[in-house]
């Protein structure tokens, strides 16, 4: 088991950056895949981007590859999200999402266990 607390969300001008970030608990975290997904108020969620356990394979979006880029740091027990070139159509609440070994279908909100309360990225045009 273990608990996701996401921060790091804000209001941005089009064309800024945010970093969020993901802080899990519990000391078996590097065990964990990891993923973003993003959700409109009364949409489902969807993917943004995943990272294996060992952090040596990610998975994107393809609205967001190239601007976004996800990355774990297993000693901190966190899990990160570097936004860039922001977008109107990005405003979200952004989760993070974790799953015990490998996930089959990273790309899949189904294929994750562990879910955070989300923080609110706002890009305004």
């Amino acid at each position: 088991q273990v608990q996701l607390v996401e921060s790091g969300g804000g209001l941005v001008q089009t064309g800024g950056s945010l970093r969020l970030s993901c802080a899990a608990s519990g000391r078996t975290f590097s065990m964990y895949s990891m993923g973003w997904f993003q959700q409109t108020p009364g949409k489902a969620r969807t993917f943004v981007a995943a990272i294996s356990n060992n952090g040596g394979r990610t998975y994107y979006a393809d609205s967001v590859k190239g601007r976004f880029a996800i990355s774990r740091d297993n000693a901190k027990n966190a899990v990160y999200l570097q936004m860039n070139s922001l977008k109107p159509e990005d405003t979200a609440v952004y989760y993070c999402a974790a799953s015990w070994g490998s996930v089959s279908t990273p790309v899949t909100a189904g294929g994750y266990t562990y879910w955070g309360q989300g923080t609110q990225v706002t890009v305004s045009s």
